[in-house]
């Protein structure tokens, strides 16, 4: 009995992180799905909008900034407005940029924002973190807890996804996707690219931040150490690959493929004998890449692929 309600309890943790990991693959699949912006500062705004909840919603405390104790919908409210804010800062000087410079240039700004909150210890508590972070519904008994945080999860997850949708159906997502396909035609066509490049990478920042606010109130801690490029950029990455690019139904099923995936890949891991243990995160970066091998080996743009509206008058 007690193990079946262990394994239910690993169900709604495995659940609740999916979850959270699909904010951020939708988030990248506005700029890069969409778009064609090839953002790898994912760590950067994810971080900023675990902090910014953190602070806003931690008791009053001599480590960090703090004590305001605001409800977590403010602090959820305000680590979009906070990473949007920035995000915006951010594309006016990179977004001129492309492909491969766009890369280097957000990997190198979402470091900084990472290093800044590693050693302002006065705001953050360095590398020790920000704790004792509220959990939305924690009054609860096991497990109504951690399922009604789950619902919270699942619903924004459903209610990004269906405005994500609307946006790409509509004449807004339409020019997205002729930017990332031509964009010397669309600008031509009298559209305005850098402004519609500039939306997209700060809703897709949006988005991402609220995926660290969510996953600080998860987890009542954030340091550093939860803002690593491994998780909070390379799988992402991975995810929204082999989920399918373009498709935001892809990038949830990615999100929730690949986190089971690599939570798996912890357990086996640890069954290592003890001359292997400092080895366990290079076997873990292994696996993840040969699933992601074995999945593109047969779906090469991903298990749900882009699908691309006829065009009008088409016949079957």
């Amino acid at each position: 009995m007690e193990q079946s309600y262990g394994i239910f309890l690993y169900i709604i943790s495995l659940a609740t992180m999916g979850g959270m990991y699909a904010m951020l693959t939708l988030g990248l699949n506005i700029q890069w799905g969409f778009t064609g912006l090839f953002n790898v500062g994912i760590a950067g705004f994810f971080a900023i909008g675990a902090y910014v909840s953190a602070i806003l919603t931690s008791p009053e405390t001599t480590r960090h900034l703090g004590g305001f104790e605001l409800p977590y919908i403010v602090g959820f409210s305000a680590s979009m407005i906070v990473t949007a804010l920035i995000a915006w800062g951010v594309g006016k000087v990179c977004l001129r940029l492309r492909s491969d410079y766009l890369a280097i240039a957000t990997i190198g700004i979402g470091e900084i924002f990472r290093l800044i909150l590693k050693n302002e210890t006065w705001a953050t508590n360095g590398p020790r973190g920000v704790s004792m972070v509220p959990k939305p519904f924690e009054s609860l008994a096991e497990p109504y807890n951690q399922l009604m945080f789950l619902a919270l999860v699942l619903v924004t997850v459903a209610v990004i996804y269906l405005l994500i949708e609307a946006a790409c159906k509509s004449p807004w997502g339409r020019v997205m996707t002729a930017i990332r396909e031509n964009e010397p035609a669309a600008r031509a066509a009298g559209k305005n690219v850098e402004r519609f490049r500039m939306e997209a990478f700060v809703i897709g920042c949006m988005i991402m931040g609220l995926a660290g606010a969510f996953t600080a109130q998860y987890l009542k801690f954030i340091d550093p150490n939860a803002t690593e490029l491994t998780t909070t950029t390379f799988l992402v990455w991975v995810m929204l690959i082999v989920g399918g690019s373009a498709n935001n139904k892809g990038a949830i099923l990615g999100a929730f493929l690949m986190w089971t995936v690599w939570s798996a890949s912890e357990i086996l891991t640890s069954r290592l004998p003890d001359d292997m243990a400092i080895r366990t995160a290079y076997v873990r970066i292994f696996l993840i890449g040969l699933a992601l091998q074995i999945v593109l080996q047969k779906f090469p743009s991903g298990i749900l692929p882009e699908k691309r509206p006829k065009p009008s008058g088409s016949h079957e």
